[in-house]
């Protein structure tokens, strides 16, 4: 026992550390979206922000430990042996499932992950102590803290109504004072609004905080509570005056600093919050061996730990080793910077671009309850004053040589400050509230008081904060369910199996973030098309439209092979390859729209951009009806229909090998024209087989559909081709006069 105890404390600081590298590209959108998303100052300034926060913020977070020892466990009844198997569950478990929703860009709840595999973990040893005692199953309870677990599931329900209409009242209030060209109002009310935030950053996050903190003594505590109000008053006028004579005299912008400060307020927040979520269950297996440790002789399967429930302050290095992790993996961590994208698409003010979510049900039941009680509003409210709140809430037009911000400084204030005083407030009461909630919220209210989603991306937004807040329940269900589980097969396969699984954990953490590439294409997927002139279009055609091409062929030849083969599996696969080809497609023809804003040029430039435009309409039309095609065969195949026979199969036969060919030969425009050829006949003669060999209406439509997307896809590239080569010469000749 004593060397599987090193062992598995060992690997549990591991995971702990690989638990941060997770846990933190999961929530660096918390406290990073606001800032990147109005790029108030260069990226890397706003990382040295954050990290400083998450550095000081850890220090503050000892407290906060207790939640992983008694939290939910109820430890007296349970022995040693059954902690360490209950926090190694809980461990494997974590690691494994955030890494599932960071490699989605899904960015998910690490409180409520952390706090239902403990109550999972701790549900399953209850029920495998009353089975194996004989207890009545009432006595359950009697394992688990179930109030103070309910009261911070309370806590993290309830936070998420609070911070989203939080967001949506404060937004609209200080949007109709500011407007959306605050430089006016900025200089009167700027000042009141800076010492205002730092004000309420000072006391939620340090005053209320310093409980926490792991240095801090009882008297000086004391002497911050006993004078709260004259710190506050006396801090509030330094700052106005400051940032007032700043404003009027020296004409500063004070929001920067407000939008950094509130990077560093919530960057504290989140780490002073959040910590637990990653190091307060090996922190609580280290402090259950230490008590256990001080008890020499005692027999680890009937020792109690009840010792847990005195407390115990984590050591300051622990911590301040947390907080160093937590900084290089804010700034080397590629799932960080996807899950970021999600969040600050989400709260964009941008228009007419691709959103990533699609629509549903209830979004659209959403979106039309809130038209209509938009409508009854403006029944009610006078014409004079609604044209009053249009007029403060009307956007100015972003010149052609600027690109539109996600949101602007005003709003991004609002989100780092509103989030990080709720946060904090929430540490203070030693309550795990979740960051993701909070932060998420608080963004998505403020921009829909801000108009961001207007009805061309209403219906999507929602559906995106659905897909959201079901990830985070889904996270609730799935954590609880596949700790229980784990700490069962813990329980019946012992010490072995728990070596192997915590490996096991370690290798997948290891090589999905280390040791996985992605792909040039999806970079460049996140790349926008900013300038539209001749060259670019030109180069950018050259690669595509080969690719593609080429990619079509490929899985339109190999979905033909497969239906041959009736290989449900292949084509399942495929299929899925050319919804993404579709999708991307889809994304780069959405470019035309950016180099129409962007406008300007030569009328060259404006000409390859109407090619450009027609290439990739072309080339979408093809996307779409290959996508269709493969579902179309893959239903036949997985309904189990008859198979082509003689002729058919023959001729899909000749036609595959003919389209592997063609993408072999470079797209050949003779053999192309063969081919359409070969088509034609086959549709003719195919019109005297029915009646001979008695085919079925459904097989007969299949055979027409190949027949027919053979024929529209050569026809189209062909355009797309004829395009390709007017514009390569086009660019010649442009570019011949500059050589000359």
């Amino acid at each position: 026992m004593d060397a599987f105890i090193y062992i598995a404390l060992g690997l549990l600081g591991v995971l702990a550390l690989c638990d941060l590298f997770v846990g933190v590209s999961n929530d660096a959108v918390n406290f990073l979206n606001s800032a990147v998303g109005s790029r108030t100052a260069p990226f890397w300034i706003i990382m040295a922000v954050a990290c400083a926060g998450v550095l000081l913020g850890a220090t503050f977070s000892s407290g906060m430990m207790e939640i992983a020892k008694t939290g939910v466990l109820v430890p007296e009844r349970l022995t040693f042996a059954e902690v360490v198997i209950v926090f190694c569950a809980v461990m494997v478990t974590d690691v494994l499932i955030l890494n599932t929703f960071n490699s989605f860009g899904l960015p998910t709840s690490t409180t409520v992950s952390i706090i239902f595999e403990l109550l999972g973990g701790a549900l399953a040893m209850a029920c495998y102590k009353v089975w194996t005692t004989g207890a009545p199953f009432t006595d359950l309870g009697l394992y688990l803290n179930s109030g103070k677990a309910l009261a911070m599931i309370m806590a993290i329900l309830v936070s998420v109504v609070v911070a989203f209409f939080a967001g949506l009242i404060t937004q609209y209030v200080l949007r109709l004072l500011f407007t959306f060209r605050y430089q006016k109002s900025y200089r009167w009310l700027g000042g009141l609004f800076g010492a205002a935030a730092v004000c309420a950053i000072f006391y939620f996050l340090v005053m209320k905080g310093l409980a926490g903190a792991s240095f801090m003594r009882r008297e000086w505590i004391v002497w911050v509570d006993d004078n709260t109000r004259p710190i506050l008053l006396s801090l509030f006028g330094a700052c106005f005056v400051v940032f007032q004579a700043l404003i009027l005299f020296w004409r500063v912008n004070i929001f920067p600093f407000i939008i950094l400060s509130g990077t560093f307020a919530l960057a504290f927040a989140f780490a002073g919050n959040d910590l637990v979520n990653f190091v307060g269950v090996p922190l609580a297996a280290l402090d259950s061996f230490t008590i256990f440790s001080a008890h020499p002789g005692a027999d680890p399967a009937t020792f109690t730990m009840e010792g847990l429930r005195a407390s115990m302050r984590t050591p300051t290095v622990f911590l301040a080793a947390s907080g160093i992790v937590m900084c290089l993996t804010l700034c080397f961590s590629k799932k960080a910077h996807r899950v970021i994208r999600t969040s600050v698409n989400l709260a964009s003010s941008s228009r007419g671009g691709k959103e990533q979510f699609g629509s549903s049900l209830p979004a659209r039941v959403i979106v039309r309850g809130a038209l209509k009680f938009h409508e009854l509003v403006e029944e009610l409210i006078p014409r004079s004053v609604m044209r009053t709140l249009v007029l403060r809430f009307r956007k100015p037009r972003v010149p052609k040589d600027q690109t539109e911000l996600p949101f602007d400084e005003v709003r991004a204030s609002v989100n780092l400050v509103l989030a990080s005083a709720l946060i904090a407030s929430a540490t203070s009461l030693q309550l795990p509230l979740s960051t993701t909630y909070v932060t998420f919220m608080v963004a998505m209210g403020s921009s829909l008081a801000d108009g961001a989603w207007d009805r061309e991306s209403a219906v999507y937004r929602i559906s995106g904060v659905l897909t959201v807040i079901s990830g985070w329940f889904l996270t609730a269900f799935t954590a609880a369910t596949a700790c229980a589980v784990v700490c069962a097969l813990f329980i019946w396969l012992g010490e072995p199996a728990m070596i192997l699984a915590m490996l096991a954990a370690f290798f997948v953490i290891v090589r999905s973030n280390f040791f996985s590439k992605e792909t040039k294409e999806e970079e460049e997927s996140f790349r926008r098309l900013d300038r539209g002139d001749q060259r670019l279009v030109h180069d950018l055609l050259m690669v595509s439209v080969d690719r593609y091409l080429d990619e079509t062929l490929t899985l339109f030849a190999e979905g033909l092979d497969a239906f041959l083969d009736e290989d449900h599996i292949r084509l399942k696969r495929l299929k899925n390859r050319s919804v993404a080809l579709f999708d991307e497609i889809s994304f780069r023809r959405g470019e035309y729209y950016s180099m129409a804003l962007e406008g300007g040029g030569s009328k060259a430039d404006r000409d390859a951009r109407t090619f450009y435009y027609r290439a990739f309409t072309n080339m979408k039309e093809v996307g779409h009806s290959l996508r269709d095609q493969l579902g179309v065969t893959e239903n036949y195949v997985a309904n189990s229909h008859s198979p082509f026979k003689g002729i058919m199969r023959e001729n899909m036969q000749i036609l595959s090998n003919d389209l592997k060919g063609l993408r072999d030969h470079h797209f050949v425009p003779a053999q192309c024209s063969r081919i359409l050829r070969l088509i034609d006949e086959a549709q003719k003669n195919f019109l005297g087989l029915i009646g001979e060999e008695k085919v079925s209406l459904r097989k007969s439509e299949l055979y027409l559909g190949y027949l027919l997307f053979s024929r529209e896809m050569l026809n189209r590239y062909m355009m797309v081709k004829l395009l390709q080569s007017e514009l390569s010469a086009s660019a010649s000749n442009e570019a011949a006069p500059s050589a000359a």
